[in-house]
C-alpha cells in the first residue's frame, strides 16, 4: 500500500494532461461501478439460491412434521381402541369368572341335596371360608352349615378339621385342637335352618398346607342317631374362593 501513498495526482495530471487524466478517472469510476455491480449481483444470486434451498428444506420438514403428527394421532387412536378393548375383555372375563363361581356354588349345593352321601340326616356343609389375617400364618375360618330337610328338631353336634401338608419337607397332619384356642364348645352347633361356626388358628411357620379334611359330627342322643359327614378341600382353592 506504500506505492499508493507515493502517487501524486498533480504529477499524473501534468504527465498525462487534463483530458487524459479525466478519461483515466472516468475509466476507474466505470470499472469500480461495474465491479461493484457484478459482485453485488453475484451475492444477490447466492442469497436467492440459498433462500430457495432453505425454503425447500423448510417445506420438506413441515411436510414430514405433518406426516409424523398424523402417524402419532393414528397410533393414539389405535392405542385407545386397544385399551378399551382390553378393558372390555377384562370386565367380560371378571363377569364370566363370577358367573362360573356362582354356577359352581349352586352346583355344589344341588350335589349336596341330591347326593345322600354328602349329607348327614339332612345336614350339609354349604361352604367353608378361610381369611388370612394381618398376623403371619394366622387365619380365620367360617363354616356354613344348612338343614336341607324340613324338620322340627334342632341339629346338634360339632365340627372339626385336620390340615394335611408338609412340615420341614415331610408329610404331616395338624389337628385343629393343636393350632387353635377354639374349644369344642366354640365349634359346636345347634340350629334348625342354618348356622355359621367360626374360629381362628395359627400355622407353624415351616408348615405348607395342601388339604383341609373337615368333619361334621352329630353325636347320638335321644332325638338323633350318630352320623359323621366328611369333606376334603384343596387349601389353595379355599383361599381363592374366599377372596
Amino acid at each position: 500500500m506504500n506505492w499508493l501513498a507515493k502517487i501524486n495526482l498533480n504529477t499524473v495530471v501534468v504527465r498525462l494532461g487534463a483530458f487524459r487524466s479525466a478519461l483515466l478517472l472516468l475509466l476507474v469510476i466505470v470499472i469500480c461501478l461495474y465491479s461493484g455491480y457484478r459482485v453485488g449481483n453475484f451475492y444477490h444470486g447466492y442469497q436467492v439460491k440459498t433462500l430457495a434451498q432453505q425454503q425447500t428444506r423448510l417445506s420438506q420438514l413441515y411436510e414430514k412434521n405433518v406426516q409424523q403428527n398424523s402417524q402419532i394421532n393414528t397410533l393414539e387412536v389405535e392405542l385407545e381402541v386397544e385399551r378399551m378393548a382390553n378393558q372390555h375383555s377384562q370386565e367380560l372375563l371378571k363377569s364370566m369368572e363370577s358367573e362360573h363361581y356362582e354356577v359352581k356354588k349352586e352346583l355344589a349345593f344341588y350335589e349336596k341335596v341330591m347326593a345322600p352321601e354328602k349329607t348327614a340326616d339332612g345336614l350339609a356343609i354349604d361352604r367353608i371360608m378361610l381369611h388370612p389375617t394381618a398376623s403371619p400364618h394366622h387365619f380365620r375360618f367360617q363354616i356354613v352349615l344348612v338343614q336341607q330337610q324340613v324338620r322340627k328338631r334342632f341339629a346338634k353336634g360339632y365340627v372339626d378339621f385336620t390340615l394335611l401338608g408338609s412340615l420341614d419337607n415331610k408329610p404331616s397332619e395338624l389337628k385343629l385342637s393343636n393350632i387353635s384356642v377354639s374349644t369344642k364348645k366354640d365349634l359346636s352347633f345347634s340350629f334348625q335352618y342354618f348356622q355359621i361356626v367360626a374360629g381362628e388358628f395359627t400355622l407353624p411357620a415351616n408348615f405348607l398346607p395342601e388339604k383341609l379334611a373337615l368333619a361334621t359330627i352329630l353325636p347320638k342322643n335321644r332325638w338323633q342317631k350318630y352320623q359323621r359327614l366328611d369333606e376334603s378341600y384343596i387349601w389353595n382353592d379355599l383361599l381363592k374362593n374366599s377372596q
